[in-house]
């Protein structure tokens, strides 16, 4: 009984901190796409909300080809394809996925 309950609370734990982990990405998203993309699309709810969850994994497949592409011409086209793009553009798209128009979620920014 006690290893049961025991395996059973060890699992509580480590979910939560799984849970935790994937919040953090998310949050570091947020602060990246409101450095970087809210200028040109802004808040966070405006510029999540221009897409559903189902877009914005299709955009971000590939290394983000769509979202590189699309940028083309413009003058955030340096980012998109440079380093820092390529180190916070995964968060990025988690805090687009979490706050997609039909995620029902809001972002706090």
């Amino acid at each position: 009984m006690k290893k049961s309950t025991s395996i059973l609370l060890s699992s509580l734990v480590a979910l939560g901190m799984l849970s935790t982990a994937a919040n953090a990405e998310v949050k570091k998203g947020q602060k990246a796409y409101l450095k970087q993309c809210k200028k040109c699309h802004g808040n966070g709810t405006k510029g999540a909300a221009m897409h559903t969850q189902d877009e914005w994994e299709e955009l971000f497949e590939d290394d983000a080809e769509m979202i590189i592409k699309a940028h083309e011409g413009d003058k955030s086209e340096k980012y998109f394809k440079g380093k820092k793009f390529k180190k916070y553009g995964p968060h990025i798209k988690d805090f687009l996925f979490e706050y997609g128009s039909d995620s029902g979620n809001v972002p706090s920014c």
